[in-house]
């Protein structure tokens, strides 16, 4: 979905790249207007990812990197036993599309906030972890990070947005 960012909100730095990380994230939260929960937990393509998957896993995303930026807020810690939950909700914990919006929303404030504050150059050293790579990144690598992420994702949620039934980025948009 093309969004578009308005130059009012591109003051500076910080809040140019918190404007497009936006940006992708309106289209997520887009793809899931309208759905119910049964809805958006359906996996209309051969990928096992469903809307309330990708919902979750940006959430955790995004909260697991500002946690590693410095940002005051508690990371997601997965194990093997329960890494399968990263991609789907869980009634039984009282995950809802509409509890993980919430949740997303605060993690947002939250890093927004950070993000205005702290220094964009400050870096930080990558966890040891086969994906990472051995090296220290700034919270601006991280916003940047994020943007991609948030950006492949809703290309993905509009494909199976418009694979659920047929409704399309314009049609949703805010």
């Amino acid at each position: 979905m093309v969004l578009h960012v308005s130059a009012d909100n591109c003051t500076d730095e910080a809040s140019t790249l918190l404007a497009f990380l936006d940006e992708q994230r309106k289209g997520i939260r887009n793809a899931l207007r309208g759905l119910t929960d049964e809805q958006a937990a359906t996996t209309p393509s051969a990928s096992e990812l469903s809307l309330s998957g990708l919902l979750k896993h940006v959430t955790e995303v995004e909260q697991n990197w500002l946690a590693m930026a410095g940002c005051d807020i508690e990371p997601v810690q997965r194990t093997e036993a329960d890494w399968d939950e990263s991609f789907r909700l869980v009634p039984e914990k009282g995950e809802t599309v509409a509890s993980k919006l919430a949740q997303w929303e605060e993690v947002a404030r939250k890093g927004a906030e950070f993000s205005r504050t702290a220094d964009l150059e400050s870096t930080f050293p990558l966890p040891e972890a086969p994906w990472f790579p051995k090296e220290d990144v700034s919270l601006r690598w991280v916003l940047l990070r994020l943007i991609t992420e948030m950006g492949r994702h809703a290309g993905h949620a509009d494909i199976i947005r418009e694979s659920l039934d047929g409704k399309n980025s314009y049609e949703l948009g805010e």
